[in-house]
């Protein structure tokens, strides 16, 4: 039950990225339609839909909107014509990518990714090309200071978590997709706080990068996941840790 992910530091870097350029709404009533739209309106019938708005939620999406995003979602109001593609690709030093997006308009944003991957030193590929080397995931992040790796593996897999990570300052405890609401429950029941809950593309094996490579890399995925209509980018470089300690 141990490892490291290096998943705390690309957050690290991600959450700056996020907060800095203020996406936080366009990307939570997003992730809203996309749910309604693939499951339905009603989040007690619909886990995904459940999940978007409980992190609509925790980046204080108004009420309003988060409803106006559901019916967009079902077809009650127009603006839900959004769809849902994973582009993959490589970056510097041969580390994989994938770049969830939600779009209205597929070919100007496939011109966009491919564009920025040219721009910084990696290039798009086939489906599949990468894709394989990433199996979906829930992930809950905790912070080590508050809790034990024993107090964790107690409540998680009891619940049904499948694994539980050091990542240096946090621990971070993945799931099967289909258990991910039960185990997030299980530790709000126990009144375990986490830092963050949600759905990922986890990578299967990391490709270590230097600090050099790893600034190219960190520079393809920051372009990446400025477009507007990137929803999620995932990668699987083991960064090193100093390259954060730099910013």
């Amino acid at each position: 039950m141990a490892g490291h992910s290096k998943w705390a530091n690309i957050q690290h870097r991600k959450g700056r990225q996020d907060a800095k350029k203020a996406k936080f709404f366009t990307k939570a009533a997003k992730d809203i339609i996309l749910a309604a739209k693939a499951g339905g309106g009603n989040p007690d019938d619909n886990s995904t839909l459940r999940l978007a708005i409980q992190k609509a939620k925790a980046v204080n999406l108004p009420k309003d909107r988060i409803e106006n995003a559901i019916k967009k979602g079902t077809g009650e109001l127009a603006g839900g014509d959004l769809a849902e593609i994973m582009y993959e690709g490589y970056g510097p030093g041969g580390v994989a990518m994938l770049v969830e997006v939600a779009t209205d308009n597929k070919n100007r944003t496939v011109a966009e990714i491919r564009h920025a991957f040219s721009k910084h030193g990696g290039n798009m590929a086939e489906n599949g090309a990468v894709s394989y080397l990433f199996n979906r995931k829930g992930v809950i992040v905790f912070n080590k200071e508050k809790f034990t790796e024993d107090q964790l593996m107690e409540i998680g897999l009891e619940a049904g978590a499948e694994d539980i990570i050091d990542d240096g300052d946090s621990f971070t405890v993945h799931t099967a997709p289909g258990d991910f609401m039960v185990v997030q429950q299980a530790f709000a029941d126990a009144g375990m706080e986490y830092e963050s809950a949600e759905f990922n593309m986890v990578p299967e094996t990391y490709v270590p990068v230097d600090a050099s490579v790893g600034k190219k890399v960190m520079n393809l995925f920051d372009a990446l996941d400025d477009n507007d209509d990137t929803q999620n980018v995932y990668m699987n470089a083991d960064l090193p840790d100093d390259l954060f300690d730099e910013e």
